[in-house]
């Protein structure tokens, strides 16, 4: 089901509200839309929309924001550029914020070429360990409901199961492809981040090896591995078109558990010398009690979550409200998701108290993510009751 269908509101609009949803439905289209196109991409985001509105908007900032190609066709002009005093070009990003939370649109690897060094305290993230998964054209399929890369699985118990990308498919030139995305972005992180600054990364079994052997490569301290456990629809299935003579056989193992990499920046001095200085150089416990663990027992994320913010990676508020609690080990400090996607990171450390940054650079997430921030961070069921598991 595409997003918009379960965002649809009727409710008084938000300023800047038409002009978000515009921008989000021409933000995959470089050849740009008919502003009949526009208006129903508008309508699924947003709900009704008088299509004055929209074709006001549309004419008033075709200098602007805007470009009109031909006869009511219209693209989205490329974000302002300018130059800082070293002359490199410096991109502005569109900024959202929330609380403590500060969500960007654009691209993280532009982003990281702008930061000042020693400026990150911890990085969170789900990225798209794939990438195919994530490109223009398996986009449109997933929301299209055609799958592509995305494996859409049948209701199973009476529930609808979230749309799976399938790693399996992947070429060999594509996984090397994702060796060479995580050591580049990896040597971007590197000087962003204060010394002992915490990286974990959600991975899965069959391309964790891959991610983890970049980041290391990049000049990251492996750490270890987070374990969240989890019964997911991934594998555990018989040989395809040959279920019934094969009954007995699981092609693969079915997952009943999600690795979130582990890596730090290397500390100065001693770890007690970190902390004093940067803060940084450990997990935050629980309890005085009890050490953080790297086992953290999970549940699939729950319809009513998904339906606050219908993202395909989307993780429950209560696996990784623990996880970011943990990240900065004295409670200070700027969390740093780079591929935000709805915002769930950003939500968790809101709740938990935290300062964070996020950088997604597909528009309609982000204007996903402006409703679903606020609330993910309030969604009682992943309350801190969570920190008890």
């Amino acid at each position: 089901m595409p997003l918009a269908n379960k965002h649809k509101r009727q409710e008084r609009r938000r300023p800047g509200e038409i002009r978000d949803a515009i921008v989000a439905a021409l933000a995959n289209k470089p050849l740009g839309a008919s502003v009949a196109e526009i208006q129903d991409a508008v309508q699924e985001l947003i709900g009704t929309a008088a299509s004055s509105s929209v074709r006001s908007y549309l004419r008033l900032n075709s200098d602007s924001l805007f470009h009109r190609r031909g006869r009511g066709v219209y693209t989205i002009r490329e974000s302002a550029e300018t130059y800082g005093e070293n002359g490199r070009k410096q991109l502005s990003f569109k900024s959202h914020t929330f609380g403590r939370a500060t969500l960007l649109e654009g691209d993280c690897f532009d982003w990281l070429k702008q930061q000042p060094a020693n400026s990150i305290h911890a990085v969170m993230t789900d990225p798209p360990y794939g990438l195919v998964e994530y490109a223009v054209d398996q986009q449109e399929k997933l929301r299209n409901g055609r799958g592509g890369i995305w494996r859409i699985p049948p209701a199973f118990d009476g529930n609808k199961r979230s749309p799976l990308p399938r790693f399996t498919v992947l070429s060999r030139d594509e996984i090397d492809e994702l060796a060479r995305f995580f050591l580049e972005w990896g040597r971007l992180l590197l000087p962003v981040l204060v010394p002992g600054a915490n990286v974990v990364v959600a991975s899965n079994p069959l391309l964790s090896y891959v991610v983890s052997g970049a980041l290391a490569r990049a000049g990251l301290e492996r750490r270890g591995e987070v374990v969240r456990l989890v019964m997911t629809m991934r594998g555990g299935d018989r040989p395809k078109h040959a279920h019934k003579e094969f009954s007995g056989i699981s092609v693969m193992p079915r997952s009943m558990w999600e690795p979130w990499l582990v890596f730090r920046k290397p500390i100065e001095a001693r770890v007690q010398d970190n902390l004093r200085k940067w803060k940084t150089g450990g997990f935050r416990r629980p309890s005085a009690d009890r050490p953080f663990g790297d086992v953290i027992p999970s549940s699939p994320t729950h319809k009513s979550e998904r339906a606050l913010a219908p993202h395909p990676s989307l993780k429950p508020q209560a696996f990784l409200r623990v996880l970011v609690r943990g990240v900065l080990p004295l409670g200070e400090g700027i969390v740093l998701d780079p591929f935000a996607g709805s915002g769930s990171t950003l939500a968790a450390a809101e709740a938990i108290g935290y300062q964070s940054v996020g950088i997604e650079k597909d528009s309609r997430y982000v204007y996903l993510a402006t409703t679903a921030i606020p609330k993910l961070a309030a969604f009682k069921n992943g309350g801190n009751h969570a920190l008890n598991l």
